[in-house]
């Protein structure tokens, strides 16, 4: 998942760039963008925060599961928002910059503070087998292309696989 966010942050960087500039350069980075960030959304909604929120002990664990998918919730809302129309123009930097500071800063979150604290939560085992539901999740959506992902907030049901 950290390769995942490396990715998303470097395009954002190279989207930051390129959206004063007309031309399709933005245009085809923010739907690359968008590619990556349901692939990546998906496998966590559907995976990985249900086996946190299943493992998790203390109150601010719980926390941390509310709050990654609300941030979730958040991106899914500013990406409708950014009209490709307006590439080159001072609205689309502005929005584009918006969502690249929500997506770091959700990535940032995920890496210093749930990560770590998943590695606590669950064994080596569970997490070997998350890996590999995680891996070949986002193979599947991949080949198949993501036609959007169903929310499967606080339910909780597929991390049942994990155990």
């Amino acid at each position: 998942m950290k390769e995942d966010h490396a990715t998303v942050r470097e395009l954002l960087d190279e989207l930051e760039k390129a959206a004063m500039n007309d031309g399709s350069e933005a245009e085809t980075l923010l739907e690359t963008i968008e590619a990556e960030l349901k692939v990546h959304t998906t496998i966590e909604e559907e995976i990985f925060y249900p086996a946190f929120r299943e493992a998790a002990s203390r109150k601010d664990d719980t926390k941390l599961y509310y709050e990654a998918v609300e941030e979730h919730h958040v991106v899914d809302m500013v990406l409708p928002e950014i009209d490709k129309d307006e590439v080159g123009s001072p609205e689309f930097a502005a929005k584009a910059k918006v969502l690249k500071d929500l997506v770091e800063h959700h990535a940032g979150e995920e890496e210093k503070e749930m990560f770590p604290r998943a590695r606590k939560l669950m064994d080596k085992d569970e997490l070997q087998t998350l890996g590999e539901q995680l891996a070949r999740r986002k193979q599947e959506l991949k080949a198949g292309g993501v036609r959007g992902h169903g929310r499967r907030r606080g339910r909780g049901g597929l991390s049942r696989r994990v155990r």
